[in-house]
């Protein structure tokens, strides 16, 4: 046809082309450009994001860890609902003063929303940090009512070279607090005492990490939620002002599933020898935990940014 009519060239080739794109499309595959096609038949290594590509991106807080009590929570997705076990007996959070206050600086350090219409609940923001306003629901607090009541006067946003946030509130008779969440080893490290029901008393630093260690390796990425009391009429705040001195409120480990097309997609690429790397900024137990569960490796090693420089 074309030899008969050359100027069909254009066509014949345009509706040859949207041919193939549709066989390929039902085989979950479109190119763009046809040398990739070529260089997908020497892939050795494929290095994928963890988070929302590996696992689900629905973040749960899992448990809750203080200086004197460790919390396990029931949670439903991003509903500001569910229970608290000590021991696998349901306790009410408000007998509970360091868990209600470390449930406080999850929310007001924060700036994700959660809002629930026809029965589902969604976030508006970071989906951990909706996590953590679910969580603070679940906790007792009126989410509105906290964050009118102790509004935010400064805050020094989250930044991957200091991993962590703070965020600075008055607070009606009293002296305004500064709230600080993070990376544990950074947030711990921060800190010079943890809380107690009877008070602040000094940090044991070997204790947190082995806290933090046993979280991750559950497979639970764990953030570290602190505070310090700033001096009357302070309204602003430094990275000097919370890089020491910190008081620790506790332990949060979050879950977020692997997804379970990701795991047979994993096993597919590993019998046709294909070698998946994971890369994550979260930490390096955590990481494990979650590589054992997509299968990356029948013992898979972490490597920290740290090593790689």
């Amino acid at each position: 046809a074309v030899a008969a009519i050359p100027e069909g060239l254009p066509a014949v080739m345009t509706i040859a082309l949207a041919v193939g794109v549709q066989r390929m499309a039902a085989r979950n595959a479109i190119v763009r450009r046809l040398p990739a096609v070529e260089t997908l038949g020497s892939v050795s290594v494929i290095c994928s994001d963890k988070t929302g590509t590996l696992t689900r991106n629905e973040m749960t807080v899992g448990a809750v860890e203080t200086a004197l009590t460790d919390f396990r929570v029931e949670s439903d997705g991003y509903r500001p609902e569910g229970r608290f076990l000590v021991d696998g007996e349901p306790v009410d959070p408000p007998a509970y003063p360091v868990l209600e206050e470390l449930a406080l600086g999850a929310l007001l350090c924060n700036d994700a929303h959660i809002r629930g219409a026809d029965g589902a609940w969604t976030v508006d923001g970071d989906p951990m940090e909706g996590a953590l306003v679910a969580f603070a629901g679940k906790a007792g607090h009126d989410l509105t009512a906290a964050r009118a009541g102790l509004a935010r006067l400064d805050e020094i946003p989250f930044d991957s070279r200091h991993r962590y946030m703070a965020t600075l509130h008055e607070r009606p008779g009293r002296a305004p607090v500064v709230y600080v969440k993070g990376a544990p080893e950074r947030i711990i490290a921060m800190c010079a005492a943890e809380a107690t029901p009877d008070g602040d008393r000094p940090i044991d630093l070997e204790r947190w990490h082995r806290h933090t260690e046993a979280l991750a390796a559950d497979g639970q990425r764990v953030l570290a939620i602190a505070r310090r009391a700033m001096p009357a009429g302070t309204a602003g705040i430094a990275p000097g002002d919370v890089e020491d001195g910190l008081t620790l409120l506790g332990l949060v480990g979050l879950i977020d599933p692997p997804r379970p097309e990701a795991i047979a997609a994993v096993a597919e690429c590993r019998s046709a020898g294909i070698r998946v790397k994971m890369i994550t900024g979260d930490h390096g137990a955590t990481a494990q935990a979650i590589a054992r569960q997509l299968g990356l490796d029948d013992d898979p090693r972490a490597v920290t940014g740290h090593d790689l420089d």
